[in-house]
Protein backbone atom coordinates (compact mmCIF):
# COMPACT_ATOMS: atom_id res chain seq x y z
CA UNK A 1 0.00 0.00 0.00
CA UNK A 2 1.77 3.00 -1.56
CA UNK A 3 -0.13 5.73 0.66
CA UNK A 4 0.66 3.96 3.63
CA UNK A 5 4.41 3.75 3.01
CA UNK A 6 4.37 6.98 2.04
CA UNK A 7 3.01 8.51 5.77
CA UNK A 8 5.14 6.25 7.17
CA UNK A 9 8.17 7.65 5.38
CA UNK A 10 7.57 11.00 6.15
CA UNK A 11 6.60 10.30 9.79
CA UNK A 12 9.87 9.00 10.31
CA UNK A 13 11.84 12.08 9.28
CA UNK A 14 9.99 13.65 12.56
CA UNK A 15 12.43 13.94 14.98
CA UNK A 16 12.57 10.94 17.66
CA UNK A 17 10.21 8.80 15.39
CA UNK A 18 11.72 5.10 14.16
CA UNK A 19 9.91 2.60 12.10
CA UNK A 20 7.05 1.14 14.60
CA UNK A 21 5.90 4.57 15.53
CA UNK A 22 5.50 5.92 12.27
CA UNK A 23 3.92 2.89 11.31
CA UNK A 24 1.37 3.15 14.87
CA UNK A 25 0.73 6.80 13.89
CA UNK A 26 -0.14 6.20 10.11
CA UNK A 27 -2.55 3.58 11.47
CA UNK A 28 -3.68 5.98 13.82
CA UNK A 29 -4.16 8.66 11.61
CA UNK A 30 -5.94 5.89 9.35
CA UNK A 31 -8.65 5.08 11.66
CA UNK A 32 -9.17 9.10 13.05
CA UNK A 33 -12.02 10.82 11.73
CA UNK A 34 -11.43 12.61 8.58
CA UNK A 35 -12.10 16.31 10.01
CA UNK A 36 -9.29 15.75 11.96
CA UNK A 37 -6.97 14.48 9.59
CA UNK A 38 -7.35 17.41 7.37
CA UNK A 39 -7.43 20.13 10.56
CA UNK A 40 -3.57 18.27 11.12
CA UNK A 41 -2.77 19.10 7.28
CA UNK A 42 -4.16 22.49 7.19
CA UNK A 43 -2.05 23.16 10.51
CA UNK A 44 0.67 21.00 9.25
CA UNK A 45 0.67 23.27 5.88
CA UNK A 46 0.44 26.81 6.87
CA UNK A 47 2.41 26.52 10.56
CA UNK A 48 5.39 28.35 8.31
CA UNK A 49 2.96 31.26 7.41
CA UNK A 50 1.91 31.70 10.64
CA UNK A 51 5.09 31.52 13.04
CA UNK A 52 8.06 33.37 12.33
CA UNK A 53 11.25 34.18 14.93
CA UNK A 54 11.12 37.27 16.67
CA UNK A 55 13.35 40.06 15.12
CA UNK A 56 14.48 40.40 18.69
CA UNK A 57 15.08 37.58 20.59
CA UNK A 58 15.00 34.93 17.83
CA UNK A 59 12.03 33.16 19.74
CA UNK A 60 8.61 32.04 17.66
CA UNK A 61 5.83 34.01 17.31
CA UNK A 62 2.67 34.55 15.58
CA UNK A 63 2.71 38.66 16.16
CA UNK A 64 5.11 41.22 14.90
CA UNK A 65 7.46 40.63 18.25
CA UNK A 66 7.19 37.88 20.65
CA UNK A 67 5.15 37.88 24.37
CA UNK A 68 8.46 38.13 26.30
CA UNK A 69 10.13 41.07 24.31
CA UNK A 70 6.79 42.80 24.85
CA UNK A 71 6.09 42.29 28.04
CA UNK A 72 7.08 45.39 30.29
CA UNK A 73 6.48 43.66 33.69
CA UNK A 74 10.08 41.48 33.04
CA UNK A 75 13.04 41.90 34.03
CA UNK A 76 15.42 43.79 31.22
CA UNK A 77 18.45 43.91 33.37
CA UNK A 78 18.44 39.62 33.04
CA UNK A 79 19.24 37.86 29.26
CA UNK A 80 18.91 34.27 29.53
CA UNK A 81 20.81 32.61 26.20
CA UNK A 82 19.71 29.10 25.08
CA UNK A 83 20.12 27.27 21.43
CA UNK A 84 16.39 26.71 20.40
CA UNK A 85 13.30 28.07 20.81
CA UNK A 86 11.60 25.54 22.45
CA UNK A 87 14.72 25.86 25.56
CA UNK A 88 12.69 28.96 26.11
CA UNK A 89 9.40 27.94 26.84
CA UNK A 90 11.36 25.30 29.12
CA UNK A 91 12.76 27.86 30.73
CA UNK A 92 9.89 30.37 31.10
CA UNK A 93 7.46 27.95 32.38
CA UNK A 94 9.70 26.57 35.02
CA UNK A 95 8.68 29.88 36.96
CA UNK A 96 11.98 30.55 38.01
CA UNK A 97 12.62 33.34 35.75
CA UNK A 98 11.58 36.70 34.78
CA UNK A 99 13.80 38.13 32.54
CA UNK A 100 14.36 38.76 28.79
CA UNK A 101 15.98 35.30 26.31
CA UNK A 102 17.82 35.46 23.24
CA UNK A 103 18.08 32.21 21.04
CA UNK A 104 21.09 31.21 19.09
CA UNK A 105 19.79 29.04 16.64
CA UNK A 106 21.66 26.20 17.97
CA UNK A 107 25.14 25.27 19.12
CA UNK A 108 28.60 25.74 17.83
CA UNK A 109 29.26 21.84 16.06
CA UNK A 110 32.46 22.14 13.87
CA UNK A 111 31.74 18.56 12.43
CA UNK A 112 28.21 19.48 12.12
CA UNK A 113 28.93 22.55 10.34
CA UNK A 114 28.22 24.92 12.15
CA UNK A 115 30.31 27.69 13.15
CA UNK A 116 29.67 30.99 15.04
CA UNK A 117 28.97 32.46 11.47
CA UNK A 118 25.88 30.25 11.43
CA UNK A 119 24.48 31.36 14.94
CA UNK A 120 23.30 34.49 16.01
CA UNK A 121 26.14 36.16 18.04
CA UNK A 122 25.83 39.58 15.86
CA UNK A 123 22.07 39.90 17.13
CA UNK A 124 23.75 38.79 20.60
CA UNK A 125 26.05 41.29 20.78
CA UNK A 126 24.04 44.00 19.28
CA UNK A 127 21.72 43.90 22.17
CA UNK A 128 24.11 43.71 24.63
CA UNK A 129 25.77 47.23 23.27
CA UNK A 130 22.47 48.47 23.51
CA UNK A 131 20.96 47.42 26.53
CA UNK A 132 21.11 47.28 30.38
CA UNK A 133 22.15 44.13 31.68
CA UNK A 134 23.57 43.13 34.43
CA UNK A 135 23.97 39.14 34.38
CA UNK A 136 23.87 37.31 31.26
CA UNK A 137 22.84 33.77 31.83
CA UNK A 138 24.48 31.10 29.66
CA UNK A 139 21.51 28.03 29.19
CA UNK A 140 23.38 26.10 26.62
CA UNK A 141 22.84 22.22 26.67
CA UNK A 142 25.23 20.50 28.67
CA UNK A 143 27.02 18.61 25.96
CA UNK A 144 30.26 19.24 24.20
CA UNK A 145 28.04 21.63 21.54
CA UNK A 146 27.07 23.48 24.15
CA UNK A 147 30.13 23.87 26.38
CA UNK A 148 31.56 25.23 23.45
CA UNK A 149 29.16 27.40 22.50
CA UNK A 150 29.53 28.91 26.39
CA UNK A 151 33.26 29.20 26.03
CA UNK A 152 32.55 31.48 22.82
CA UNK A 153 30.04 33.65 24.52
CA UNK A 154 32.36 34.17 27.65
CA UNK A 155 35.15 34.98 24.98
CA UNK A 156 32.67 37.68 22.96
CA UNK A 157 32.04 38.85 26.45
CA UNK A 158 34.94 39.27 27.81
CA UNK A 159 35.30 43.35 27.58
CA UNK A 160 31.93 43.57 29.27
CA UNK A 161 33.32 43.41 33.04
CA UNK A 162 30.04 45.16 34.11
CA UNK A 163 28.13 42.16 33.00
CA UNK A 164 27.98 39.50 35.57
CA UNK A 165 27.96 36.21 33.54
CA UNK A 166 26.44 33.27 34.64
CA UNK A 167 25.91 29.63 33.68
CA UNK A 168 23.20 27.04 34.38
CA UNK A 169 24.11 24.81 37.32
CA UNK A 170 24.20 21.18 36.18
CA UNK A 171 24.04 17.79 37.98
CA UNK A 172 22.30 15.12 39.68
CA UNK A 173 18.47 14.79 39.52
CA UNK A 174 16.51 15.57 42.26
CA UNK A 175 15.45 11.85 43.80
CA UNK A 176 18.67 10.72 41.81
CA UNK A 177 20.67 7.58 42.56
CA UNK A 178 24.31 8.17 42.46
CA UNK A 179 24.59 4.58 41.61
CA UNK A 180 22.95 5.56 38.16
CA UNK A 181 25.13 8.34 37.37
CA UNK A 182 27.43 8.79 34.77
CA UNK A 183 30.64 10.38 34.94
CA UNK A 184 29.69 13.39 33.31
CA UNK A 185 27.23 14.00 35.37
CA UNK A 186 29.07 13.14 38.51
CA UNK A 187 31.78 15.24 37.58
CA UNK A 188 29.84 18.61 36.53
CA UNK A 189 27.90 17.87 40.39
CA UNK A 190 31.41 17.86 42.26
CA UNK A 191 32.73 20.75 40.23
CA UNK A 192 29.55 22.80 41.11
CA UNK A 193 29.18 21.92 44.69
CA UNK A 194 27.83 24.72 46.97
CA UNK A 195 28.80 25.63 50.41
CA UNK A 196 26.09 23.92 52.63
Amino acid sequence: MEAIEELQGLIKKLPGMGEKSAQRLSYHLIRTDESYNRALGNAIATIKEKIHPCPICGCYTEHDICSYCSDGSRDRSLLCIVEEPQDVLSIASSGAYNGLFHVLGGAINPLGGIGPDSLSFPSLLKRIEEGGFKEVIIATNPTEEGDTTALYIRHLLKDHEEIALTRLASGLPIGGDLGYADKLTLMRSLRGRIRF
